[in-house]
């Protein structure tokens, strides 16, 4: 079979294609057929060797992705041939409270990811996707929408009336703008671009702020809400962004600390103000099987659709991680086998 490897050190260039034999299932194990694969900047930078700069190689990259079910080891049931299944980030992840065991089980490093024409997986740690979505949409739930689900509802308990700000128009930011609005709350987006802002509106946000021309946006999100702040704030940024979260939001609010596209590290963190606002930091790793196969129930009772941005074709899965790279895109990167 055809897979893509990071071979003999770091960096896109280092992103090679390559043949290997087709695995065979074992105990418990089920053989899928891969059928399409998304992208996220942590695939980035598990490329780079910002996660892990001692990674076993060579490393199949990408925790994202979906197949058919065409081969079932031994004691294997819970799957039949030809279902359409997606891996859960974290394999051994299943319900509760993770573990630090389950961190060295997630896909995409340290673990081959799905970036192959063939994987095999244990089938405690599959899911069932929803029957009306495409592949390419089916491939993009794993990591950006179980963690958007993870801050909306399982730790944010959203409901009817909130307001909950969202950073950007990535795959995390757009499920969690539709997951919001599915539980009745008002959202206010930032991104650098009025087009994106408007695309972001014609998915049901409520509002939007350019933080280009707005840089200081948080007063805009409390004059937005009457100088009462947003109940939640989805934070992508990390580093740079932070801060100005922690002003946009209520006293009691939550903060759902879900990306570092900004950095990893903040200095001059406001420590004042969070004690006054009696905030709530939450940090999201993703999230467990159980939190997926809740939100695929959603996702197939009100028919709601991911957004992706672009498709690209196996054989060109480095110009994938190329345009990912960019961060001009409206959704999520997808790559079809």
């Amino acid at each position: 079979m055809n897979v893509f490897e990071i071979q003999d050190g770091f960096g896109l260039d280092h992103v090679r294609k390559a043949e290997r034999s087709i695995p065979v299932p074992g105990t418990g194990e089920v053989l899928i057929k891969m059928r399409a694969a998304s992208l996220n900047y942590r695939d980035l930078g598990v490329i780079s060797g910002f996660y892990n700069p001692n990674l076993r190689l060579p490393l199949i990259p990408v925790s994202d992705g979906v197949g058919e079910v065409v081969g079932l080891g031994e004691q294997a049931g819970r799957f039949k041939l030809g279902d359409r299944v997606s891996g859960i980030f974290t394999q051994s992840w299943l319900s509760g409270e993770p573990t630090q065991e389950g961190l060295a089980s997630t896909l995409g490093n340290p673990l081959d990811g799905l970036l192959a024409e063939y994987a095999v997986l244990n089938e405690q740690g599959l899911v069932r996707v929803p029957a009306h979505l495409t592949d390419e949409e089916a491939a993009s739930l794993a990591c950006a929408g179980v963690t958007a689900w993870h801050a909306i509802v399982e730790e944010g308990k959203v409901k009817s009336g909130d307001t909950v700000l969202i950073q950007g128009t990535g795959g995390v930011s757009l499920f969690a703008l539709q997951f919001a609005k599915l539980h009745g709350a008002t959202v206010i987006v930032t991104s650098s671009s009025d087009d994106k802002l408007g695309r972001a509106k014609s998915l049901g946000a409520d509002h939007g702020i350019n933080y280009r021309s707005t840089p200081e946006w948080a007063p805009a999100v409390l004059e937005l809400t009457h100088g009462r702040g947003a109940d939640l704030v989805v934070d992508v940024g990390g580093a740079a962004t932070l801060n100005q979260s922690l002003g946009a939001l209520r006293l009691g609010g939550q903060i759902s600390l879900v990306g570092i596209l900004s950095g990893a590290s903040v200095e001059g963190f406001n420590i004042i103000a969070a004690i006054q606002k009696k905030a709530r930091l939450q940090a999201i790793n993703v999230g467990s099987r159980a939190m997926f196969e809740s939100m695929n129930r959603a996702i197939e009772q009100n028919k709601l659709r991911p957004v992706i941005d672009r498709i690209f074709p196996f054989e060109q899965s480095v110009d994938a991680f190329l345009h990912l790279a960019k961060g001009t895109h409206f959704g999520k990167v997808c790559i079809t086998f």
